[in-house]
């Protein structure tokens, strides 16, 4: 059973993966979608390492974050005793911004024993292709020749770490690995200090969190996750840092997640709202602002963080996670018509104008957006498209496009009403009912389900939501019909909820762990609580022993796809949530 046995730390600003051997096996900056500087998750030989390893090969280790935060701990023990590797993204409120800086500390602290530990340092640049020529400074270790300035600080003797030589392990250490501006402060000090304040800074957050008493574990990971992919800089929330995990085993279906979906980030936001945080909404909101006044015309499916086109796809000549190959970079998802992106939005952005604990309307910007975004619904309406699960060479029209279109038009209606503009209203008011005559073409009434799409008789997982928005009425007959037509034909065991039978490379075998949750929460809504609570019970057991989640699950709950995948934790939270609302009472779990 294939399992991610890592972790991931980050700080808004970058992101890392660290193993259970204290490896940082993924690593790339200066932004998420930049080359690695540290890869072995893809390449074991020119992927480079940065690994605390003991000399005795004979050990233990375990992994666990500290208690409500994105800081890692990584523990081992072995015959001559025990120590811990604590990892951490400096990230904190300083000078009325939050401290985010290209820097990953590292504390080496004994526990027990006298255990004789390894540090290795080798990064590398472009993918593999650059390896940096070393300079031995007073207390550091430059790495020259690649994009930028890096440098390791330490108070490990830097020729043991050099010469890749055991040591004794007798006291404390500390590591600071920088990219651009190094560390020019005390180091023991300045590193005790930012542990201290990014672990006070999580705590105050998880505790800013409105969250049930269903699952609180399982929730708060989540959401720390989730907070970790949004780039603050811009507001851009990417889909997962990893590129080339595969979502089944020699398929080849591996692809770049490095960069902003529009549609992952609705359900982002819609999970971020569930739980009471709107900072990122309002950050989101501004990359919209300016996604729209540089496109003119049209939405992208996705862009980078900074708002501009993504790169063509690319092969590496890379050895690939398992022997996985390709590996991607860039992805071509980026030319297709993904119409639901126009509805994604506006439903994304409709608590800043409904939400009273907000005060964020500028009515002069919110009527252009709206507006804007009805004009594209309008101009797209009748055209067929990818659809959500970005199917190459078929475009159709899609039954969860136009759940999008409704429910974009119905929050399009609501915004016109809160800001007195009419003519919204009456427009979005139109296009929704439009988009209503489409839904149900998509309806079989042998089948007694809606289908995939237009005169389609294939099922699609993503038609769960015609239940959990609120398009068909939960207490129907005909919408607990439906909900069984889908489960009898996608529903493969517990742990496998296919999102459809096949597509554009032939049959669909694993799945977005999301769509349990869309089931899960559908089954919620029609008033199935102990069958929802069920199904999340088994979702759980597929994520890691850190309780990350990845893209896809197979039948024995492995993991695979790129990871930790934004979407199956907010269909985690977002099931969670729903849940909670349909439970008289509290229940402490």
């Amino acid at each position: 059973m294939n399992r991610y046995n890592f972790g991931v730390i980050g700080n808004c600003s970058y992101l890392a993966y660290i193993d259970i051997d204290a490896n940082v096996n993924w690593l790339c900056m200066p932004r998420f979608d930049s080359s690695f500087i540290f890869g072995s998750l893809l390449d074991r030989k020119k992927g480079g390492e940065f690994s605390i390893k003991p000399q005795n090969k004979q050990y233990k280790s375990r992994q666990y974050y500290l208690k409500n935060t994105n800081v890692l701990a990584t523990e081992f023990e072995m015959p001559e005793g025990r120590y811990r590797v604590i990892d951490f993204a400096p990230r904190f409120r300083q000078y009325d911004r939050y401290f985010k800086p290209l820097m990953l500390f590292r504390k080496v602290e004994l526990l027990e024993g006298d255990p004789y530990i390894v540090v290795k340092c080798n990064p590398v640049d472009n993918y593999g292709k650059i390896i940096p020529e070393i300079v031995l400074g007073s207390n550091h270790i430059r790495y020259l020749n690649l994009s930028s300035q890096v440098r390791l600080t330490s108070d490990i003797p830097l020729n043991y770490i050099l010469g890749q030589k055991p040591f004794l392990l007798n006291e404390t250490h500390y590591i600071v690995f920088s990219y651009g501006v190094p560390l020019e402060a005390p180091l023991e000090e300045t590193a005790e200090q930012f542990l201290t304040r990014t672990n006070n800074y999580w705590v105050s957050w998880v505790k800013s969190t409105s969250i049930p008493y269903l699952y609180q574990d399982e929730v708060i990971r989540s959401a720390l996750v989730l907070k970790l992919h949004q780039y603050e800089d811009t507001g851009a929330v990417i889909a997962s840092g990893s590129t080339s995990l595969p979502e089944i085993d020699q398929e080849h279906r591996n692809w770049d997640y490095r960069y902003c979906w529009m549609r992952d980030t609705y359900y982002t936001l819609t999970a971020f709202n569930n739980i009471g945080h709107f900072e990122e909404l309002e950050k989101y909101f501004d990359f919209i602002q300016n996604l729209i006044l540089n496109e003119k015309n049209l939405i992208k499916p996705l862009y980078t963080i900074t708002g501009e086109k993504v790169p063509d796809e690319k092969v590496l000549l890379l050895e690939g996670y398992l022997k996985n190959k390709p590996v991607r970079i860039g992805n071509n998802a980026t030319y297709q018509k993904q119409n639901d992106v126009y509805g994604q939005i506006l439903v994304s952005l409709l608590p800043l104008f409904i939400d009273k604990r907000l005060n964020y309307i500028d009515m002069h910007k919110s009527e252009y957006i709206t507006e804007w975004l009805l004009d594209r619904i309008e101009e797209n309406i009748d055209i067929p498209d990818s659809g959500p699960w970005e199917f190459g060479i078929t475009n159709q029209h899609n039954c969860y496009t136009y759940l999008f279109h409704w429910a974009g038009c119905k929050a399009a209606a609501r915004i016109g009403k809160e800001t007195g503009k009419k003519e919204i209203t009456e427009k979005a008011t139109s296009l929704m009912l439009k988009s209503e005559q489409y839904i149900e073409n998509c309806y079989n009434p042998v089948k007694k389900a809606y289908m995939q799409s237009v005169g389609s008789l294939n099922m699609d997982a993503g038609n769960l939501q015609l239940i959990t928005m609120n398009y068909l009425n939960p207490d129907a007959g005909k919408t607990l019909q439906h909900l069984k037509a889908i489960e009898r034909d996608l529903f493969k065991n517990q742990n496998v909820f296919l999102r459809y039978k096949s597509d554009d490379l032939g049959n669909a075998h694993h799945t977005f762990i999301i769509c349990g949750f869309w089931y899960a929460e559908a089954l919620a809504v029609t008033g199935m609580t102990d069958k929802a609570f069920r199904v999340i019970e088994t979702l759980i057991k597929s994520a890691n022993h850190l309780g990350l989640f990845s893209e896809d699950a197979d039948e024995k709950a492995g993991q695979w796809g790129n990871f930790p995948q934004t979407y199956s934790h907010v269909g985690l939270v977002n099931a969670v949530y729903r849940l909670s609302t349909k439970i008289d009472k509290p229940i402490f779990m």
